[in-house]
């Protein structure tokens, strides 16, 4: 009995649950780290702003002159309008040429929603990859292009805080509170780092290899304005909020702008969503010499002008895209239109959503403006004021959740959500007249309304897990509004009174009783998400489910789905069971082969729920040997595609030996036939007299090959698997010498050859003759296509711009024949003319690409035996 318990500990479904419920731990670390930091934060900041006196805060925001605020806007555009320079240098460094109109639009999205939020499930960096690709940039140059972006801020931060710090050290030392030759000396450092890089992009004629990625020196063309770029970009950003401080602040341009660029700075290291907090707790630490009420209250305007201002009009400006698509009689338009939006609608709802619901929040816990809720309380009873109030706060928590769901483009979610939003303007006009909060929850009920056809998927709402970032995010905006709350109300002595106090002016009290709503229901629905007991991960592949995925694959066309056979992978079905996905794990890989079987929409719907299942444990969601034509379904789920192959596919009714060019083949069927070899097809389940045959020529194949047999993305011998296909059999003096099975389906669009083995007495020639052979056959069944395989590494890129991962492959398809035989394979399927089609890895990429290209490989060498043991 121990020896048994025993076992049962050691087994390998229990290690791959502990090493599953790790993964799912370590994924933590990150959002929490940030919410600490951000709590931190918040604490500084209460310590700072205690004694403040809000009603003079608001009081120097409304006294801030109307020019001024003039101002700070035209800064606010020009610094928006720039920050497209970004992107433009960036495809002129990728030698990629796109409409200036796109690229502006592009950019703006992108800045406005990431300055603004910064969550990582829709940051500007995400935007952009969905919209570029939508315009034909690859995964890579895409990546290239954010990181040009980042790499162009980093530098007109650290030259602004350079020139600042170098120029003005006694004025810039006693900002920072800091000896003003330290100040020099950093100041000094930061323009050397600044001139070598524009040194090195300018004079280097070589690449730089940092972690697989080749950086191209950028030239004089591009690397000196990329500087001029960020120095300019962010003295304008600066410009905005230092316009928007009181006349009286007597802070020099230079040393502000090295005050403002660390700030910024910490706002970024933070990895606080949007820097919030973090910025304005810095700005007053640094900025001692103006009174905190007035600086708060410029931070303040700042907020709302750099960030809101833009965040709305994007909106805006989204909104128009959609409209334009939505109009049937404006065909043009609409095409054009959709190319813009329809890649981000998701994204885009979400994010506005979210921020809806903060609002809801925030407003929640701050006064009503005394003579409104006096003219409100003419007409409407008391109870209804503060029933409002509190069913706005939960509304306001609702849209935070349903943020998440409407991401992953869950229907209900979207046909709630638009009815929250609703009743939110409603609430938000009973309880005290909040036209402003009203408006921008109207706004985004008409974003939302436009983009309804990308709310696709039917999953219900609660089987929809949180991950880690998104619970942080949620608790993020809980903690904010209470932190609000108090501090706003914090001269208001408490009392258990306070609880039961209802009057029209009893703000304190609407406060406590919304924020105990919150998160009370907030901790519920989380707990309730979190701990809910985790579905076990599918087994592999029972004979229920072969038999239910023998009949989908025959009523599609990709014969790769018949490698669902084969017995060694896990199958995922959709709830209406017409369409299936293959896929099975390798350590912290889930990697799913080939797209999945069945009609798109269906499809749809499991590649979120395989991301999903693989979120769930902890694992990366991997797409192996994907189609170019549904790549747009994996950068939906925020994934990169990368080339790892071509397939070969020949036209059976174009196929003929007369041509000049397939003389080689001619010969060697000839020769074939002189040497007496017979070609036979053997239907599926008539092979057993053909076994003993089979096995030998198997074994002697692969004693020959020096390997055993392959796995995953093809079958290996097994008289079980093999009785479900038909074999394609040649024979020599009438004894079997070669043979091969073939993966066909009902709708014969393709045929495809899985195992392809000959004996050592088989003659030269003999697997040329066995593939013309088929093709006849073929050709005489009906089918469309032959299906040859992919050759791995394959027509990737050669130029000198080329990734690096590229470059790799083609020295490994070049030089690795002592591992694979990689361009004999090639060169051997071009003999029959084929037409190539690229196939893809699809996966998060960074430095994990590696390990999952290991995975990957561990699965087709046999390391899936080990999972299955």
């Amino acid at each position: 009995m121990q020896a048994r318990k025993s076992q049962e500990t050691h087994s390998p479904a229990s290690a791959e649950a502990r090493e599953s419920e790790h993964r799912g731990l370590l994924r933590w670390i990150g959002p929490l780290a940030a919410l600490l930091v951000f709590a931190a934060v918040a604490y500084i900041l209460h310590g700072e702003i205690a004694r403040l006196h809000f009603d003079r805060v608001f009081a120097h925001l409304q006294a801030i002159p109307r020019r001024h605020v003039i101002a700070a806007l035209g800064f606010t555009a020009t610094s928006y309008w720039v920050l497209s320079g970004y992107d433009v240098l960036a495809l002129h460094y990728l030698r990629r040429r796109l409409p200036y109109k796109r690229i502006v639009f592009t950019c703006f999205i992108a800045s406005a929603f990431g300055h603004t939020l910064g969550f990582s499930a829709f940051t500007g960096g995400a935007i952009r990859f969905r919209l570029y690709a939508s315009a034909g940039i690859t995964a890579v140059e895409v990546a290239t292009i954010a990181a040009f972006a980042s790499l162009s801020i980093g530098i007109g931060l650290s030259t602004l805080a350079g020139i600042s710090l170098f120029l003005s050290p006694a004025q810039a030392g006693a900002v920072l509170h800091l000896d003003h030759n330290l100040t020099f000396l950093v100041g000094a450092l930061l323009l050397a780092a600044v001139t070598a890089y524009a040194l090195w992009s300018t004079l280097s004629r070589g690449a730089l290899e940092i972690r697989g990625w080749a950086l191209r020196a950028p030239g004089p063309t591009i690397g000196l304005p990329q500087v001029a770029l960020g120095v300019i970009d962010l003295s304008l950003a600066g410009s905005v909020l230092w316009w928007l401080l009181p006349s009286g602040s007597h802070v020099a341009f230079i040393p502000f702008i090295g005050a403002y660029a660390i700030a910024v700075i910490a706002g970024i290291v933070s990895h606080v969503p949007g820097g919030i907090g973090v910025f304005e707790t810095v700005m007053l630490l640094i900025l001692r010499g103006i009174p905190p009420e007035a600086l708060l209250g410029s931070l303040l305007a700042y907020r709302a002008i750099y960030y809101l201002v833009p965040l709305l009009f994007g909106a805006v400006l989204f909104g128009h895209k959609e409209l334009s698509a939505s109009r049937s009689h404006l065909a043009r338009a609409r095409e054009r239109a959709a190319l813009y939006v329809a890649p981000v609608a998701p994204q885009i709802a979400s994010a506005l959503t979210f921020l809806a619901g903060t609002v809801l929040l925030v407003s929640g816990a701050t006064p009503g403006i005394n003579s409104r809720l006096a003219l409100l309380h003419r007409f409407i009873p008391l109870a209804v004021l503060e029933v409002s109030n509190l069913v706005a706060s939960v509304i306001g928590l609702g849209l935070l959740v349903l943020a998440c769901a409407l991401f992953r483009r869950v229907r209900a979610a979207y046909s709630i959500s638009f009815y929250l939003l609703v009743c939110g303007v409603v609430a938000s006009l009973l309880k005290g007249l909040r036209y402003e909060e009203a408006i921008v929850l109207a706004l985004v009920l008409a974003v939302l309304a436009l983009g309804r056809r990308a709310f696709y998927r039917p999953t219900a709402i609660l089987d929809e897990r949180f991950s880690p970032a998104w619970v942080a995010s949620i608790a993020g905006v809980i903690i904010l509004s209470v932190w609000i709350g108090f501090l706003v109300y914090r001269d208001v002595p408490y009392s258990d009174q306070l609880w039961w106090t209802f009057a029209l002016h009893a703000n304190a009290p609407r406060m406590l009783r919304a924020s105990l709503a919150v998160v009370v229901l907030a901790t519920a629905y989380l707990m309730l998400n979190l701990l809910r007991p985790a579905r076990p991960a599918p087994a592999v592949a029972s004979g229920r489910d072969l038999e239910r995925a023998r009949a989908i694959i025959n009523r599609c066309d990709c014969s790769l789905a018949n490698a669902a056979l084969t017995g060694d992978k896990r199958l995922l079905f959709n709830e209406s069971a017409d369409t299936f996905l293959m896929y099975q794990v390798a350590r912290n890989s889930w990697i799913a082969l080939g797209d999945p079987v069945g009609p798109r929409a269906g499809a749809e719907e499991l590649v979120w729920r395989f991301r999903e299942l693989a979120d769930r444990h902890g694992g990366q969601t991997v797409f192996y040997q994907t189609s170019a034509e549904r790549l747009s379904l994996y950068v939906d789920l925020g994934l990169a595609p990368l080339k790892v192959g071509e397939e070969a596919r020949v036209s059976l009714a174009d196929f003929s030996l007369d041509r000049s060019s397939r003389s080689a083949l001619r010969h060697s069927y000839r020769h074939a036939q002189r040497a007496g070899l017979t070609f036979e097809i053997v239907s599926a389940g008539g092979i057993d007299g053909l076994l003993p045959d089979l096995q030998r020529i198997s074994d002697a194949w692969l004693g020959a090959k020096a390997t055993g047999e392959k796995r995953f993305s093809m079958g290996c011998f097994s008289p079980q698997y093999l009785q479900n296909f038909p074999l394609a059999i040649v024979r020599a003096a009438g004894t079997p010498t070669a043979f091969a099975n073939l993966w066909t389906t009902d709708t014969r669009a393709e045929l495809a050859v899985d195992l392809m083995r000959f004996g050592p007495e088989a003659p030269p020639g003999a697997m040329d003759f066995l593939f013309l052979e088929l093709m006849a056959w073929g050709r005489a069944q009906g089918y469309g296509w032959l299906n040859l395989g992919m050759a791995p590494l394959s027509g990737l890129d050669r130029h000198p711009l080329a990734p690096a991962w590229h470059r790799v492959g083609n020295f490994i398809f070049r030089h690795g024949e002592h591992f694979y035989n990689f361009e004999g394979l090639r060169h051997y399927k071009a003999k029959f003319d084929p037409r190539w089609e690229p196939r893809y890895l699809i996966a998060r990429g960074g430095i994990a690409l590696p390990r999952v290209l290991m995975d990957i490989s561990t699965l087709i060498a046999g390391g899936v035996k080990e999972l299955l043991v």
